[in-house]
C-alpha cells in the first residue's frame, strides 16, 4: 500500500511539473507600439493560458490582459504553440519599467524595459543584423551582454518574415523613418503576384507620405530593411550576384515592381540587407554605378543610396565566401561572424560600425554618413 501511495504521489508531482513546463512563458520579447506611450510584450507557451503582464515603475502594481493565437508548426511534427501578446498603454516616454508575463499557471522571471523617447530630437542607438539562428548563433552572447548593459534602444533583426501577415510596415524612431518589407514575395510567386503588387503600392504610398516637406523635415533619414539584397559580391548564385537582380529590376522581362528606381526616386538614404552571410558595405550606388559625394568624402552628401549587407550574426549555414575580385561598387567585404551598430546621431549624421565576433568584439568597419540635405536624388 505504501509503495502504491508513493507511486501515485510521484506521478502527481511529475504531472504537475509537466503542466508547469507547458504553461511556462518562453521566448519573451518586446516591440514598440505606435507611440512612445506603448510597449508590446510577446511570448509563447505550449498550452493554452491567459495572457497577462504585470508591470510598474518600482513595483508591478499594474496589470494588463492581452490575447492569444494558436500556431501550428508547418513541419512534420505539427507542433502546437500559443503566442501571447499584450499591448501596454499609457506609459511614460523614456521611463524604465519592471514586468513579468504569463498567468497564474506560470510566470516569467522579472524583466525590465525602457519606453521610447518622444519627439525627434534624440539619437537612437540600434543593433542591426540578419540571419541569426539558434544553432551556431555566434553573436548571441555579445548581443545579450550589450542589451543587458542598455547599449541599444532597439534591435533591427533583418530576417526572413515568418508570419502569415504584417510583411511590410514602417515606424518612426528619433529623426528616422524606417521601412521594413518582404523580399520573399519576389521568389515565391506560386502564392500569387498580388502580394508583390500590394506591397509595391504600399511602399510608394509610405515613401510619398514620408517625403512630404513637413514629414521629411521632422524625420529626414529614410532607412529601408529587406532580407535579400540588390547587390552583393558573394561567390554563389543568389539573386544579388546577377546584373538583372529581381529585387533591383523587378519581375523578369517586363521589369515591373523593381525597388531600386522606387527608392532612388524618393531619396532613401540607407538600405539594410541580409541573406548573404557576410558583411559588405557598398559605395553610394544606383544602377550599378558609383555616386560618391566626392573622391575624398564618398559618404558626405552622396548622390545615391548607401547599401549595407549585414547577415553574418551566425546560423547553421556558416559564412559565405566572396568572389576573388570585388566589383568597383563594393567598398569593404568581411567574412567574420558579427553584427552592426547604428547610431542615428542627428538630422545630418548617421554612424554605423561592424563588430567582429571572430575578433572578440573588435570594430572592423566604420562609416559616417553625412547628409546636409535629404530628399529625392537628381541625375
Amino acid at each position: 500500500m505504501r509503495l502504491i501511495l508513493t507511486i501515485v504521489i510521484f506521478a502527481l508531482i511529475a504531472e504537475t511539473n509537466y503542466c508547469q513546463v507547458l504553461t511556462q512563458p518562453e521566448q519573451v520579447h518586446l516591440s514598440y507600439g505606435v507611440a512612445p506611450t506603448q510597449m508590446i510584450v510577446t511570448w509563447v507557451t505550449f498550452d493554452q493560458t491567459d495572457a497577462v503582464v504585470e508591470y510598474g515603475i518600482d513595483s508591478m502594481d499594474n496589470s494588463q490582459e492581452g490575447y492569444t493565437t494558436k500556431f501550428v508548426d508547418g513541419g512534420p511534427e505539427q507542433r502546437v504553440i500559443y503566442v501571447h501578446r499584450v499591448v501596454l498603454t499609457g506609459l511614460i516616454p523614456d521611463q524604465s519599467y519592471v514586468y513579468h508575463c504569463g498567468s497564474d499557471l506560470g510566470w516569467s522571471p522579472v524583466f525590465w524595459f525602457k519606453t521610447m523617447k518622444s519627439g525627434t530630437n534624440w539619437s537612437p542607438r540600434l543593433a542591426v543584423y540578419g540571419d541569426l539562428g539558434n544553432k551556431n548563433g555566434k553573436s548571441i552572447p555579445r548581443l545579450q551582454q550589450e542589451v543587458q548593459r542598455g547599449n541599444f534602444d532597439a534591435i533591427l533583426h533583418n530576417g526572413k518574415e515568418g508570419e502569415v501577415n504584417n510583411h511590410f510596415y514602417s515606424f518612426d524612431i528619433g529623426p528616422a523613418h524606417i521601412i521594413s518589407f518582404s523580399t520573399e514575395f519576389y521568389f515565391f510567386v506560386e502564392y500569387g503576384w498580388q502580394q508583390i503588387v500590394q506591397q509595391y503600392a504600399w511602399l510608394e504610398k509610405d515613401l510619398r507620405e514620408a517625403n512630404k516637406p513637413e514629414n521629411r523635415a521632422q524625420r529626414p533619414w529614410i532607412i529601408t530593411m529587406g532580407h535579400r539584397p540588390m547587390y552583393c559580391s558573394t561567390d554563389d548564385s543568389d539573386d544579388c550576384t546577377h546584373k538583372e537582380s529581381i529585387i533591383r529590376k523587378g519581375i523578369p522581362v517586363i521589369h515591373a515592381f523593381g525597388l531600386e528606381d522606387l527608392f532612388y526616386k524618393y531619396g532613401v538614404d540607407l538600405e539594410i540587407w541580409s541573406h548573404e552571410h557576410v558583411y559588405e558595405r557598398m559605395w553610394p550606388i544606383y544602377d550599378r554605378k558609383v555616386y560618391n559625394g566626392s573622391y575624398e568624402k564618398p559618404y558626405t552628401n552622396p548622390k545615391a543610396p548607401v547599401h549595407i549587407v549585414t547577415g553574418s550574426a551566425g546560423c547553421q549555414e556558416g559564412v559565405d565566401p566572396f568572389v576573388k575580385n570585388p566589383p568597383e561598387w563594393s567598398a569593404i567585404r568581411i567574412s567574420d561572424y558579427g553584427y552592426s551598430r547604428m547610431h542615428i546621431i542627428n538630422a545630418t549624421h548617421l554612424y554605423m560600425e561592424q563588430v567582429s565576433d571572430d575578433k572578440d568584439g573588435d570594430v572592423v568597419d566604420r562609416m559616417m554618413l553625412i547628409k546636409e540635405t535629404h530628399g529625392p536624388y537628381r541625375d
